[in-house]
């Protein structure tokens, strides 16, 4: 009894000694960078009243810990450099940051596209083994922040930085990695990335409460008047229950029994439609883990091609195999899922898929829409719709416990992922987000702009904001669509340009119609890049932007559009010179193919035989359009209407 009662004084007193001691705020550790040309913040915390003495280079300043037992000094700017001593001294102990820089720091954040790494989540980039192999840039760092929600701003970060070589590029957003690359290849300073970002997001939830609660109602009514006092205790008492199921899903005997193997017998199991809301099926009142199963047969031409496997929403965690191959899992009921299929995983003739779906609570299974269920090659599309087999492996009754994912209200990845870095001083933002706002264009239009202002509110500073817009994904359409949410979403985003110091990297020529997670990553944070540079780092003769809608004119039955941002001249990547990606209406509103040819440097001539007195173009108008005009630099045109018509439901 006597040496129990010891070891509990022995840690107790451990306790007490280590918050008696200074620390640090987490976004600073070894191999950080510091902004250069910019006051510097460090910030920390400590017991109330302790005399907290900082020392950054040969500059020595103290400060008290206030009631809250946090400290905060402010540095003067200083010039680009390394090896910077940051030292911090309390009572109990003192903090000794090594391998410290002074450079550039740009915070990178959005969804799954610059959550994306060079190997590893969200898939891998094209030569990625190369790219790790080459990537010895110690001038280089990157800071992953640890993605988590709050429904409270004043919270601290999780992360640490990391020096850039190919043991750890792996892990870095491959968006941010590459812009960070061409950058530090061309003016030889120090780069700092911070990733914070996460997957399948609305923009919402990235902008401050305080900003948020601005705008108009029919904003805010998207979250059917949920209250966040309510989410703040659901948080609280849902770590327990949580780790409990997850130990049950983890230790699930499907697994152990291999059910997803292709070989394995599930002639007992039931059947149920596939996708469907197990609400209204002998499920109706079951959390836990139910297994899937569903044989679907390929051609012979589709056999060992690489893919996509897309299953839409499922509620609430899915982990899935294709014969028994495991290629994808998701936590969230609120993420559509798409996963790659490598080559080779597909064989001619009967194929097996396998999803272990574990419901947390209420509603549960493949929840999207039938036209959301498919697998599709190169060569051919294949709908999953139909009956499936289920059993289930584990049920989880006492152990309900509500997921709050990110999406299920504004500001909760601010909170906890953006508001803990506003005292960090950058250079920029670049930000790759909008796929899940699809679908809410108009409202985007509002959404985008206002969140850059928040940021730079809470930074105090107008700093450069740079972003990628929306890359080509899915089906190519066979008739000019009428609306396209994604198009119109790339619209808001060109709008956006008009807030000053802002810039927009156009991808529509290197998507994967397979997979919304392209692998050439390597482009798109060179063009971003190429932004910076011209705007921030004063290489003015760097062409940064591809050509853009200047103006029209119509001439007898065709319709002259001039372009801006040419470069020496508009080019067409196609050895026959024909134009794509053109549509023409008349006064009817009713869009079809164009013909396009070039005339001069700087405009294009668009037509159609079809229709005598055109009114409008439209260029690259669809989720997946065709591409094939640039300008000399080999930079895409960017997608463009000249009508105003009314295109969504949200006007």
């Amino acid at each position: 009894m006597m040496k129990k009662t010891a070891i509990l004084l022995m840690a107790f007193l451990l306790t007490l000694s280590l918050c008696a001691q200074v620390r640090l705020a987490n976004i600073f550790s070894d191999n950080m960078v510091l902004q250069a040309h910019r006051p510097i913040k460090i910030w920390g915390y400590a017991p109330v009243g302790e005399n907290v003495k900082v020392v950054v280079d040969e500059q020595v300043k103290t400060v008290v810990s206030d009631e809250m037992g946090k400290w905060q000094l402010l540095f003067p700017p200083m010039d680009y450099g390394k090896d910077v001593k940051v030292k911090v001294v309390g009572r109990q102990n003192e903090i000794e940051l090594e391998n410290v820089l002074i450079g550039d720091v740009w915070l990178c954040s959005g969804q799954s596209n610059m959550a994306m790494t060079v190997n590893g989540e969200g898939g891998q980039v094209y030569n990625y083994k190369v790219e790790e192999s080459k990537a010895n840039y110690p001038g280089i760092r990157s800071f992953k922040v640890i993605p988590s929600v709050s429904v409270k701003s004043g919270v601290d970060v999780d992360g640490r930085w990391e020096v850039c070589s190919p043991e750890t590029v792996s892990n870095f957003s491959a968006v941010a990695y590459f812009f960070a690359r061409e950058i530090h290849q061309k003016r030889g300073i120090p780069i700092g990335i911070i990733n914070s970002s996460w997957g399948g997001t609305d923009i919402e939830t990235w902008m401050s409460m305080d900003s948020f609660q601005l705008l108009p109602d029919l904003f805010t009514s998207k979250y059917n008047n949920a209250k966040v006092e309510d989410i703040g205790i659901i948080l609280e008492n849902n770590e327990e229950k949580r780790k409990a199921f997850e130990s049950v899903v983890e230790n699930d005997i499907g697994e152990k029994e291999k059910w997803y193997a292709p070989e394995f017998n599930s002639e007992s199991w039931e059947f149920m439609s596939q996708p469907q809301e197990w609400g209204s099926t002998p499920l109706a009142s079951f959390d836990g883990v139910v297994w899937f199963r569903y044989q679907f047969m390929v051609l012979e031409e589709d056999a060992n091609q690489a893919g996509v496997l897309s299953l839409g929403k499922v509620d609430d965690n899915d982990v899935t195999w294709i014969n028994g191959i495991r290629i994808g899992e998701t936590k969230g009921a609120g993420v559509d899922r798409y996963y790659q299929i490598p080559q080779g995983v597909l064989k001619k003739g009967a194929n097996v898929i396998a999803i272990k779906v574990a419901d947390v609570i209420r509603a549960g299974g493949l929840t999207g829409k039938e036209e959301n269920l498919y697998i599709e090659t190169t060569g051919g599309k294949y709908s999953l719709v139909g009956e499936w087999q289920y059993k289930i492996s584990a049920e989880t009754k006492d152990l309900h416990y509500e997921d709050v994912t990110p999406n299920l209200y504004y500001g909760l990845l601010y909170n906890a992922m953006i508001d803990p870095l506003k005292d960090f001083a950058i250079k920029g933002v670049i930000w790759y987000q909008g796929e899940n706002n699809a679908g809410q264009a108009y409202n985007y239009r509002t959404l985008f702009p206002t969140l850059i202002k928040d940021w730079r509110s809470k930074w105090g500073y107008d700093f450069p904001f740079y972003w990628v817009q929306l890359a080509s994904f899915m089906p190519k359409a066979e008739i000019p669509p009428a609306a396209d949410s994604w198009a119109e979403l790339r619209e808001a985003q060109t709008l956006t340009l008009s807030a000053k110091n802002t810039g927009q990297a156009i991808t529509t020529d290197i998507g994967d119609a397979n997979d919304i997670h392209p692998r050439n990553k390597q482009d798109v944070g060179k063009r971003l890049a190429c932004i910076a540079l011209h705007k921030d780092y004063g290489m003015t003769d760097i062409i940064y932007s591809g050509p853009t809608y200047k103006s029209m004119t119509l001439q007898n039955n065709r319709i002259i559009i001039t372009f801006d941002n040419i470069a020496s001249g508009l080019k067409v990547m196609n050895k026959y010179g024909y134009i794509e990606g053109f549509t023409i209406a008349g006064a009817d509103q009713n869009f079809i193919w164009a013909k396009a040819y070039l005339e001069g440097k700087d405009k294009v001539v668009v037509y159609s035989d079809k229709i005598k007195a055109p009114v409008a173009v439209r260029y690259c108008w669809s989720i997946n359009p065709d591409v094939n005009l640039f300008n000399s630099a080999d930079l895409p045109a960017a997608p463009f209407r000249t009508d105003n018509w009314k295109i969504s439901t949200e006007y």
